[in-house]
């Protein structure tokens, strides 16, 4: 994905992130959105705590809902407090969360002949991937190749995740968009 956002502003939103959240928990005064050029731009965003490695909350948006700096701000506030995985974020949890975030470019329909095509075309560790098929739908972040770097399992676990057989992204041929990303994440302490 071509750069969206410099370091510094990757910097700027990170700490907007860790300020939402804090100015929910009541740590943080009013915390006002950056008005610099680039933040404005519009594209999805997702926002992702971790404590200790471990996953700890994770929500965002896949299609432009507002600004990128309004983006961070909503999915740090969605991610620590309304994720249905996970209680509300604490004040004590707070000091230990680190968060990163994911500037995500516009999703691509990736068209494949079958499960083997599929997995010939899906690029580990670069693509994002959403998975659709009837009502059913979701999404796995480039990042999440970390933890299921072999194409089946990531694909088999992304379709549990939406609700599918862990088959179905080879024996029902769903609808396939993929994405890229921009990802900034806090220095670990």
């Amino acid at each position: 994905m071509k750069a969206v956002l410099t370091e510094e502003q990757g910097e700027v939103l990170l700490r907007l992130a860790r300020q939402a959240i804090g100015e929910v928990l009541g740590v943080e005064e009013g915390v006002t959105l950056p008005l610099e050029p680039g933040f404005d731009v519009e594209c999805g965003t997702f926002v992702t705590l971790k404590i200790g490695g471990a996953l700890r909350g994770c929500i965002g948006n896949i299609m432009a809902d507002g600004s990128v700096a309004e983006g961070i701000k909503r999915n740090a506030e969605n991610a620590a407090f309304h994720d249905s995985r996970f209680s509300p974020l604490t004040v004590e949890e707070l000091a230990k969360v680190h968060i990163d975030i994911s500037i995500l470019s516009q999703p691509q329909s990736l068209d494949y002949s079958d499960g083997e095509d599929l997995i010939a075309k899906l690029r580990p560790g670069i693509d994002g991937v959403i998975v659709r098929l009837g009502m059913a739908g979701a999404t796995f972040l480039p990042q999440v190749w970390e933890q299921l770097p072999d194409p089946q399992l990531f694909l088999g676990h992304l379709c549990q995740k939406a609700g599918l057989a862990a088959t179905a992204w080879r024996d029902s041929h769903p609808e396939i968009d993929i994405y890229q990303v921009q990802c900034f994440e806090e220095e670990k302490s």
